[in-house]
């Protein structure tokens, strides 16, 4: 991994420096777009407006417009900015851990050790496992100021974006102001269902289906060619994965989703 920034980690007078990488990477098979009349490439090009010249990235400045002024804003410009300049990642507070409400969290970041000693570096790590506590902390990524939770992961101090409580939507639908009678009986059965479900979660044993059926589908076009058939590559999967018809009776739906769950249970601990 390559080290995509650098700085210290701040809580009062204690400094852990500390370097940044990418917890996480994308593993989508690359697609792009072509001419569907003979398949050449399409590519976009960044082109002045004024002259009509095609302008190289290094001499592309950004601009805010407010209808009547453009202000142009340099790179040099956006370097200089405070924020810009301070490698500090500071913890503002700690906090309990279940106060973070997920949906705030965004991406997420390993912090390693950028020091001779590391012993700041773990006192900060025991301190957090010890009291149960996440940091809430604020830094400049990317000419952007970023809040984000400091935590532990598997020894090592994780750093998850989050985003800014204005950029949260409000969950406001008229649909749930008037809330649907259940029954204990359905509530029992529901309950039921989800007791068969039970495990353990290991997200290795998960994996990203579409991803899969992309690669099959590329994989047999070279194979055989342009002309394929999508129900001979995957057999009946496809009309499967349509879906049948709704069932209406919720009670009947759980009757039935628990012992096809005690079924598919069953098989998986004989199989």
């Amino acid at each position: 991994m390559r080290a995509i920034w650098k700085g210290a980690v701040t809580f009062g007078l204690v400094n852990v420096p500390v370097k940044l990488y990418s917890a996480t990477e994308d593993h989508d098979v690359p697609l792009h777009q072509v001419h569907d009349k003979d398949g050449g490439r399409i590519r976009y090009r960044r082109v002045c407006e004024l002259d009509g010249e095609e302008v190289a990235y290094e001499h592309i400045d950004r601009a805010y417009d407010d209808g009547e002024h453009t202000v142009v804003l340099t790179k040099e410009d956006l370097s200089q900015l405070p924020a810009e300049r301070d490698r500090e990642i500071e913890v503002v507070e700690f906090v309990p851990t279940d106060q973070i409400d997920p949906i705030m969290l965004d991406r997420t970041y390993y912090l390693e050790p950028d020091s001779k000693s590391t012993k700041a570096y773990v006192l900060l790590r025991r301190t957090l496992e010890e009291t149960e506590r996440t940091a809430v902390v604020k830094f400049a990524l990317r000419q952007r100021t970023r809040l984000a939770a400091l935590r532990v992961r598997d020894d090592v101090l994780v750093l998850q974006t989050m985003l800014w409580a204005d950029e949260v939507r409000e969950a406001a639908f008229p649909s749930l102001d008037e809330p649907a009678k259940v029954s204990d009986k359905e509530l029992a059965m529901s309950q039921q269902l989800v007791t068969s479900f039970e495990a353990d979660f290991a997200p290795e044993q998960f994996e990203d289906e579409y991803q899969v059926q992309l690669k099959q589908l590329i994989e047999a076009k070279i194979e055989k060619g342009e002309a394929i058939s999508t129900a001979e590559t995957f057999g009946e999967q496809v009309e499967e994965e349509g879906g049948g018809a709704q069932v209406v009776d919720l009670m009947e739906a759980l009757r039935r989703s628990v012992e096809s769950a005690k079924k598919s249970k069953k098989s998986r601990r004989t199989g």
